[in-house]
């Protein structure tokens, strides 16, 4: 033990001894079991949600009548959850593959002895795999923005009066998608100025508060927001409901609400906001990493079925376009076939006009204003379709015959059956209830 560094025998460099290094790499432990089973809850999560906002973007992009600033920003916000859940399987696919991973675990002493003699590589080859990053990074603060707008444009709502939504919406397009970018952009410059290292995936020191602070500043606005309109919305129940309910029914009320806002507000994210990560093989993080990834995928599903598949406007417009598609598809069905039957819909009644002449003086009365127009009564009527003629066969007889025969001497009105215009006797007809 002289102070100087250990040759390798035969060779002119220094030794060192990698042993512990492989053991690490090599060594299946418990720990390994926990980032599978995380890998595979924010996995389906993200897969759900991505799915679930999707058909939920399409429905409200497509149905005119729910374009109106409120879904203008649930869709920016839906986007944003898609957007994130795209750039995590991406960054998985780029960093974390299951090959790349398989060849470290393959890493032997001998390999790890090459790495460290080799010469550092160049940087170019991990451009990709920076912007994959950087990207990922941008994507996680806007949905983190447009939660903190969906709570601004709501607390606007309730306690402004004047509240402006066309004037304001390019406001919250501007702070929901530039002061990311911006944010995004200064740390991406320090990184590459201070901390050019590897993919830009392992933090750098400080330079991640640069992003985090921004977050964890958003949340907390959020989680005041909430509050705040929690506290409205009790308020008012209680001044309403002022001796109209028990009191059962009003915390029912309250909590459903409550309920509804908290994906929306996203306030699961305050309650492991302040806690620092600890030892992976410590039970406080395996609990907080198992809550954070499933409500963190599984929350724009929750905000999908919430604000867009339980919405009742939204359901409106789903029903309406499935009657006229339905409507659509049944005159179709009847013009092919001939029928003389008219159908309105697929909720209908059955009803029938009998024997119109037989009301005296004001069927002649109708007859000689209406002239020919009544013969073809029905085409007036919306959405009426003729799919064929009707035949006196056609028309049932005997009952209604039979009254016209016994009233003729009552209408006294001296007008010849012959000259008298023939009005539809007895047609079956559907009408839209």
């Amino acid at each position: 033990m002289n102070g100087s560094w250990e040759l390798v025998p035969g060779n002119n460099r220094t030794w060192a001894n990698y042993s512990e290094c492989a053991k690490f790499l090599t060594n299946e432990t418990r720990e390994k079991e926990v980032f599978d089973r995380l890998y595979l809850i924010y996995t389906v999560g993200y897969s759900v949600s991505l799915g679930s906002l999707t058909v939920a973007v399409i429905i409200l992009g497509y149905f005119r009548r729910l374009h109106c600033t409120r879904n203008y920003i649930h869709m920016h916000l839906f986007v944003s959850f898609m957007l994130r859940a795209t750039s995590i399987f991406v960054r998985d696919a780029v960093l974390y593959s299951g090959s790349a991973l398989e060849e470290m675990e393959r890493l032997t002493e001998g390999d790890l002895k090459s790495i460290a003699e080799e010469r550092p590589l160049d940087k170019t080859q991990f451009v990709g795999c920076k912007v994959v990053v950087t990207l990922f990074l941008y994507f996680l603060t806007t949905n983190y923005y447009w939660i903190l707008v969906e709570g601004l444009y709501l607390h606007s709502l309730i306690f402004m009066a004047f509240f402006s939504d066309k004037k304001n919406l390019w406001g919250f397009t501007l702070f929901g998608w530039g002061l990311p970018a911006v944010l995004v952009t200064v740390w991406a410059t320090f990184r590459a100025a201070i901390a050019d290292t590897g993919c830009w995936d392992l933090s750098a020191g400080n330079l991640k508060w640069i992003i985090q602070v921004p977050i964890l500043a958003a949340i907390v606005v959020n989680f005041i927001l909430f509050i705040n309109i929690i506290r409205v919305l009790a308020t008012k129940l209680r001044e309403t409901n002022a001796g109209r309910c028990d009191t059962r029914q009003q915390y029912r009320k309250l909590l459903k609400s409550t309920l509804v806002l908290m994906p929306l507000f996203g306030v699961h994210y305050i309650v492991f906001m302040a806690l620092p990560y600890t030892d992976v093989s410590g039970i406080l993080w395996q609990i907080q990493m198992h809550y954070e990834m499933l409500f963190n995928s599984f929350q724009g599903f929750f905000v999908a079925i919430i604000y867009c598949f339980c919405n009742g406007e939204v359901q409106a417009e789903i029903k309406k376009s499935w009657s006229r598609w339905t409507l659509a598809l049944d005159f179709k069905k009847k013009a092919r076939s001939g029928s003389t039957t008219y159908s309105y819909g697929p909720m209908v009644s059955h009803t029938s006009i009998t024997n119109v002449t037989t009301r005296g003086s004001l069927a002649f009365h109708l007859t000689t204003r209406l002239g020919s127009t009544v013969l073809n009564g029905h085409r007036n009527l919306p959405g009426y379709v003729k799919n064929g003629s009707i035949s006196e066969n056609s028309m049932p007889s005997s009952g209604p015959e039979h009254c016209n025969k016994e009233e003729e001497p009552v209408n006294g009105s001296g007008v010849d059956e012959a000259d008298r215009p023939t009005i539809v006797v007895e047609e079956e007809r559907e009408t839209v209830m």
